[in-house]
């Protein structure tokens, strides 16, 4: 059995000083929103119990889905780099950007050079762009595929963008990894689901994510951004596929969202190709404690309606 781990959404602080000059762009509208907001319901403590929880229970590898950071600032980015040390090995550490590491033009790529080591792939799989994607990372009976929906939007737009271009590269992945045996984990910060976020939050390019799904086949895909614990399914080329949010892991209190929260991810081979179990942790209370919320295997729905109607939330 592979043991994944999911966490996403930890939005590090606190801000680092900031100068005015940094403040002369979209930067502005992210420090009110971190002064008003997310400075009194995001929580070192929070995030710092997660993590140890996360750590106690020995995944083989960890998936962070972006948002990593705020503001997307240089001293964030060292801290970012720092914080996913802390974390591991990176050879058992996999990270994709949010929309918050891609803040401003040019931030996604300090970003993505900070966390190289958490992002080199396997050789030979399939090109990929100038930060680094798609990857592919090899571990065990599974493969772990990286996508980018990161871009610098407009203020007040917290939008992704998922290309004809990657999705190419990505079904290259998937074909290879499939032929192999593998079982395909893709990670994305946006969810790929039309409805699962508002619409100055969504991704551009979910028809194009979902059909690379349907052709080309995976076996799961996991998200953050909403900030919520989710399931949808999407059509896959051999049955519908899994898509998991997570709660924002550093979330603790003030705020309509929920609580703190990390996924387990069990992945096995079954007779049919694989047995997927998601299993959810998280705060329970303002005092640190974490216990399991729900265990669940992840089976096809046997209808196929609208994908957002077979949305699952759990607090």
């Amino acid at each position: 059995m592979f043991r994944l781990a999911h966490l996403s959404d930890v939005h590090l602080g606190p801000l680092p000083d900031v100068t005015y000059r940094q403040l002369a762009s979209k930067r502005i509208t992210g420090y009110i929103n971190w002064k008003r907001n997310r400075s009194k319901t995001f929580d070192e403590g929070a995030l710092g119990a997660i993590v140890a929880d996360m750590k106690a229970a020995t995944p083989d590898h960890v998936a962070v889905t972006g948002d990593l950071m705020n503001l997307a600032l240089t001293d964030e980015i060292e801290f970012s780099r720092r914080w996913l040390e802390s974390l591991g090995d990176p050879k058992n550490i996999s990270v994709v950007p949010g929309n918050h590491d891609a803040y401003v033009p040019g931030a996604l790529s300090k970003a993505s050079a900070a966390w190289r080591p958490w992002t080199v792939g396997e050789t030979g799989w399939a090109q990929a762009n100038e930060h680094g994607f798609p990857y592919v990372r090899v571990r065990g009976d599974v493969a772990i595929i990286g996508v980018s929906s990161a871009r610098a939007s407009a203020p007040f737009l917290a939008t992704g963008s998922f290309t004809e271009t990657q999705a190419r590269r990505m079904g290259k992945i998937l074909d290879r990894a499939g032929a192999e045996g593998l079982a395909r984990v893709v990670l994305i910060h946006h969810p790929p689901v039309r409805g699962a976020a508002a619409s100055h939050k969504r991704l551009y390019g979910i028809s194009t994510f979902q059909k690379a799904i349907a052709k080309h086949g995976a076996e799961l895909v996991l998200h953050g951004h909403t900030h919520l614990p989710t399931l949808y399914w999407i059509p896959g080329k051999d049955g519908d596929v899994p898509v998991v949010g997570v709660a924002a892991g550093g979330e603790n209190r003030g705020h309509d969202k929920p609580l703190a929260q990390w996924n387990m991810i069990e992945i096995e081979r079954a007779d049919k190709g694989f047995r997927i179990t998601l299993i959810r942790r998280g705060l329970v209370g303002h005092t640190g404690q974490i216990a399991q919320l729900s265990s669940e295997e992840l089976v096809a729905p046997s209808e196929r309606p609208v994908a957002r109607r077979r949305s699952k939330t759990t607090a």
